[in-house]
């Protein structure tokens, strides 16, 4: 595989630029609709004053510090936003990219449980050690050394992130059970009319009517995907690395993330497309 090759070489293994040009265009448009839809549901009033979420940064990082955020936050809000789009069109990569991750990283402030906002610092600074993210938004094939290190890298945290998951899962004798899942399938078809906010979830309606009680049947069945859903993040970062079964790899890979998406949509946009988007980085 050209992944053990780059290593065995040093990262001297030539690959395509075209991409990590590809997994920028990627980056930035699924941060570009994070923050955009950071705008909406309160966001833009978060750090007003006399505001909760004004109280509680005032108690994590003093009320000097917490004055200076609570002034930059709208103009970060447009800055990134902006930024994310320019740098969808390749314009200036390395600077835009810079002003994406640190609008981004001002969530560390703020939000309760980043752990997107983490993904998206990792992934992106492996974007930003890229020498080559091309100039424009046309993507430029050829072959060259300049991209290798951040690609093996892109390839190492998408694999640590796919394993880690895993590894929690296994750990988890509620996960494993099918318990979980099946408590939170039913607990979903019991509130979802009262959540605060459409669209927070979006279980498909047959999946509740077969899938969404708590029957011995019902668990079984949740039991089954979870054995499922660990056996695939187990396999899918050597099973995209090899050709011969990279195609199916990428068809389970956007299965399961589909998957996902419809328990938490707003909640993982980001991990969703960043992840997929990092399967450019497993062919070269």
């Amino acid at each position: 595989m050209w992944f053990f090759d780059a290593l065995a070489s040093g990262f001297q293994y030539p690959t395509d630029p075209a991409r990590l040009h590809w997994f920028r265009i990627v980056f930035a448009t699924v941060l570009a609709a994070r923050f955009a839809l950071s705008f909406g549901q309160g966001g833009w009033d978060r750090l007003t004053p006399d505001s909760l979420s004004t109280r509680l940064v005032e108690q994590r990082l003093g009320p000097a510090r917490a004055r200076l955020l609570v002034r930059a936050y709208r103009p970060a809000l447009v800055i990134r936003t902006c930024a994310a789009l320019a740098l969808a069109l390749g314009l200036a990569p390395h600077l835009m990219l810079l002003l994406v991750l640190a609008g981004a990283a001002m969530e560390l402030l703020y939000l309760k449980s980043p752990n997107a906002v983490r993904f998206t610092l990792l992934s992106g600074t492996c974007l930003l050690l890229a020498p080559d993210l091309g100039h424009g938004p046309a993507v430029e094939h050829g072959s060259s050394t300049a991209n290798t290190w951040s690609q093996c890298l892109l390839v190492l945290v998408t694999t640590d992130i796919y394993w880690n998951s895993a590894w929690q899962k296994i750990r988890s004798p509620q996960f494993r059970s099918g318990l979980y899942l099946a408590q939170w399938t039913h607990t979903y078809h019991q509130v979802k009319d009262q959540l605060p906010y459409p669209r927070q979830h979006v279980v498909p309606r047959f999946v509740r009517r077969y899938a969404g009680n708590l029957t011995t049947r019902d668990i079984r069945l949740w039991r089954a995907i979870a054995a499922i859903t660990i056996t695939a993040e187990l396999a899918l970062p050597p099973a995209l690395l090899m050709e011969q079964t990279r195609l199916y790899a990428i068809i389970a890979g956007i299965a399961m993330h589909a998957a996902f998406t419809c328990l938490k949509p707003r909640q993982l946009i980001t991990f969703t497309g960043l992840t997929l988007g990092t399967y450019t980085a497993f062919a070269t």
